[in-house]
């Protein structure tokens, strides 16, 4: 055989070994735990949510679903771990709406949101509400609104950290309402909340499934809730825009996603795991009743969201007057 023949039929076999290798290795995943990597601290939004799935989720791939927590940063470092992670199915992410505001705020993130990762299905959309110390004097947003026209950088509201849902949130009723309310970031929403039940801040924004056992216990006032309609789970608090602010929506959807360039037959996979957990009657129940929406969309529906999504959160950034850093 010719020389360069011989390199070709090289090329050609080596090739085809890679792709059967490939093949073979996402016919048999999963073969061994999946890490999970939750980029806040425990207690918040996903470990509510995720816990719940995860057993589900469990049953359908075989495998077990174990949490890595890597907090800190608003999310990138955990973020940055899983974009950088290999593209075997063994390393996914669960992404909170920081995730999809942080190209707002961050010149120079770590990664691409969008380039460096495989959308899996978006988890739930949850609906950020206004809850206050029982301890303050205002019943609904129209009393609070006046109240904070009376105490300029007097009243302060807690947040999962800068540049979060519960931030921008504050941000944004500084802006339409022309009142000025103080930001306290936390590490991680538990912990501020943990201050607004003590009363050492008077307000916050957190997602409904945060603090719903907490508004029932009447440790907390929810004054309003932030989705464009009501939630179920508190039919009884109206809406931001039922309260008079215009235009007035946030919330906010957990992503679950891995690292861009996993084999279609591995994010099918998780992504039909994800959805037959969603499906779960006593699941679905359970989410709806703690303020949370299942979604179990597509792949090309949760990268067409979170295309949109960035896009939105750049728009409320510079509505609320927050430049990039």
């Amino acid at each position: 055989m010719r020389p360069h023949l011989f390199q070709l039929a090289l090329a050609f076999l080596a090739a085809t070994a890679g792709f059967t290798t490939g093949q073979v290795g996402a016919q048999s995943y999963p073969s061994k735990i999946i890490r999970v990597i939750n980029p806040n601290q425990p207690g918040g939004n996903s470990d509510i949510i995720f816990r719940l799935l995860s057993p589900k989720m469990g049953e359908q791939l075989g495998q077990q679903l174990v949490f890595d927590y890597r907090p800190g940063a608003g999310g990138n470092i955990g973020a940055e771990i899983a974009a950088k992670s290999a593209p075997d199915g063994y390393t996914t992410l669960i992404a909170a709406a920081s995730f999809l505001i942080n190209p707002s705020l961050i010149k120079k993130l770590p990664f691409d949101a969008i380039k460096d990762f495989t959308p899996l299905g978006l988890i739930v959309d949850i609906p950020t509400s206004v809850v206050v110390h029982p301890s303050l004097p205002a019943k609904n947003v129209k009393e609070f609104i006046a109240l904070a026209k009376t105490r300029p950088g007097q009243i302060f509201f807690s947040s999962s950290g800068q540049g979060s849902v519960g931030h921008l949130a504050g941000e944004l009723l500084n802006a339409q309402a022309n009142i000025k309310l103080v930001h306290v970031p936390y590490k991680g929403i538990a912990p501020g909340i943990v201050d607004l039940i003590a009363g050492h801040v008077q307000l916050a924004f957190p997602s409904i499934p945060v603090v719903i056992e907490h508004i029932r216990g009447g440790k907390l006032r929810a004054i309003a809730q932030c989705g464009a309609t009501r939630s179920p789970s508190l039919p009884d608090v109206p809406t931001m825009q039922e309260s008079g602010v215009s235009g007035f929506v946030v919330s906010s959807g957990f992503s679950f996603l891995g690292p861009a360039g996993m084999p279609r037959p591995v994010v099918e996979k998780l992504n039909s795991a994800l959805v037959k957990a969603l499906q779960d009657p006593s699941t679905r129940k359970e989410l709806l009743d703690r303020g949370a929406v299942p979604v179990g969309n597509t792949p090309e529906q949760h990268a067409a969201y979170i295309k949109t999504e960035i896009e939105k959160w750049q728009k409320v950034a510079s509505h609320a007057g927050i430049k990039p850093e």
